[in-house]
């Protein structure tokens, strides 16, 4: 099963109106003109309704959260269909610094899923452990109830239009990266996870990397059998390191 590889930018806590013009057109420059993976960018959410109007359909862009509610008295939060209103296709979910500092737990991320699905984004499911998890050996059994709650709530055949995304937690933004080897086992546990529930979605779902992902690791993991593509943190702030990326997918891709 071939799955189209995706390198998709998370900017985070960054930006600017400057900013946001100057980056999207020159990754949009950057780009080949025919390209056989795609691209997204996940701004913040002020900067959605200018990122609409520059991406021309080149560059799919979602929000970086969404609230498990469609309206109400939720001050501060942005529903699913506030996103799409404003041409959004994606919408991460349940990303790590989401359940670390807001304290997003599995149950509350499937009911961001949900509410994803319902307003017809396609949900990117965060999963991935911290460095305690990593060594007492939990990895596996960490990353299984983060997606399982989903499953629960949802049904696999959700899935066919999700995303995943594993990001080790100790891995993101530190500048250490999982080996390559490291990061295909883990993702070939989160495909085999889904076989369980169904072998012919499993297949389909991409399963993106994100953790100091950078042009020069890039070729060797998004080459690994199970690892579709990349969710970029620090290195999706520049257009040059964001398109050396993505120069990467583009040579894996032809």
């Amino acid at each position: 099963m071939t799955r189209k590889l995706l390198v998709a930018g998370n900017w985070k806590l960054n930006g600017s109106i400057t900013m946001t013009n100057d980056l999207i057109v020159e990754i949009i420059s950057g780009l080949p003109s025919s390209k056989n993976f795609d691209v997204a960018v996940f701004p913040p959410s002020i900067y959605i309704p200018q990122t609409a109007n520059l991406v021309g359909g080149v560059v799919l862009f979602g929000g970086q959260t969404l609230s498990e509610h469609d309206q109400g008295a939720y001050t501060g939060e942005v529903s699913g269909s506030m996103l799409k209103e404003f041409g959004c296709q994606m919408v991460l979910v349940g990303h790590s610094e989401r359940r670390a500092y807001y304290n997003e737990s599995n149950q509350d991320i499937a009911l961001k899923f949900q509410a994803a699905l319902k307003h017809g984004l396609k949900p990117v499911l965060c999963c991935g452990e911290t460095l305690e998890q990593r060594e007492s050996r939990v990895t596996e059994k960490v990353v299984a109830e983060q997606i399982n709650a989903v499953i629960d709530l949802v049904g696999i055949k959700a899935f066919a239009n999700a995303v995943i995304a594993y990001e080790p937690v100790w891995a993101i933004g530190t500048g250490v990266t999982a080996s390559s080897e490291q990061a295909q086992t883990v993702h070939a546990f989160i495909r085999s996870l889904l076989t369980l529930k169904s072998d012919t979605i499993a297949p389909l779902v991409p399963i993106l990397y994100g953790g100091s992902v950078k042009g020069s690791n890039a070729k060797e993991l998004f080459s690994m059998q199970d690892i579709d593509g990349g969710l970029i943190g620090g290195a999706s702030l520049t257009s040059e390191d964001f398109l050396a990326i993505c120069q990467q997918a583009d040579k894996l891709s032809q």
